[in-house]
């Protein structure tokens, strides 16, 4: 559990008392629900990272989109509804090479327009996956209801694979960009889990 949601819930929960007192029961219910909405919300799984020369997803949600840019890179797009688990891994394990922030607007995160316009942070980890150096970059996308962004994580961290490097709060989009030496494994319309599912792996060497 994220200590977010601890404490929204603490204070939903005292509400919920408040208004019992001054009222009665039936009228805290609302406060409840949210309160258990919360806990569910922010809940933290432990995940183990499949073994190989694998890139793993760095969110919980649907994959709405997977698309080639200009320069020979694929981009995965995971769209995370309210009830998906919101904490962030990275992909790959390596070192963090730079972490910036990017102000936007809050379109809904399931459009593709989001991945560019919205608010965001952009991680970008360096690493050697098989034998072979790698670099993966990777956005938490703001949405229409995510308006905070988390990140734990600075240059020159050290992470682990599918380390937990932060999290988008209600509701948000994760954009994925693997280079050319990458084989994306993943079909768009599929759920994946962040730090267990596969999206892609490396290709072999010719």
């Amino acid at each position: 559990m994220v200590s977010y949601g601890i404490y929204y819930a603490a204070a939903l929960l005292a509400g919920a008392a408040v208004v019992t007192y001054l009222l009665s029961w039936p009228f805290s219910i609302p406060f409840i629900i949210l309160a258990i909405f919360c806990l569910n919300f922010f809940r933290d799984p432990d995940r183990e990272a499949p073994p190989g020369p694998v890139a793993v997803s760095p969110a919980d949600g649907k994959v709405v989109a997977i698309r080639p840019t200009p320069s020979g890179e694929s981009r995965i797009s995971i769209f995370l509804n309210v009830f998906d688990v919101h904490v962030n891994r990275t992909p790959i394990p390596g070192k963090v090479a730079c972490v910036t922030y990017k102000k936007g607007e809050f379109l809904v995160a399931s459009k593709a327009e989001a991945s560019s316009a919205n608010e965001q942070n952009v991680i970008t980890v360096d690493g050697v996956v098989g034998g072979r150096p790698t670099r993966v970059v990777f956005s938490q996308i703001a949405g229409l209801i995510a308006r905070r962004i988390i990140c734990y994580k600075k240059p020159g961290d050290i992470l682990e694979s599918a380390e937990r490097v932060g999290l988008i709060k209600f509701g948000s989009r994760v954009d994925v960009v693997l280079g050319p030496e990458w084989e994306v494994t993943v079909p768009v319309g599929v759920h994946v889990s962040a730090g267990s599912s596969i999206i892609a792996r490396m290709k072999e060497v010719v």
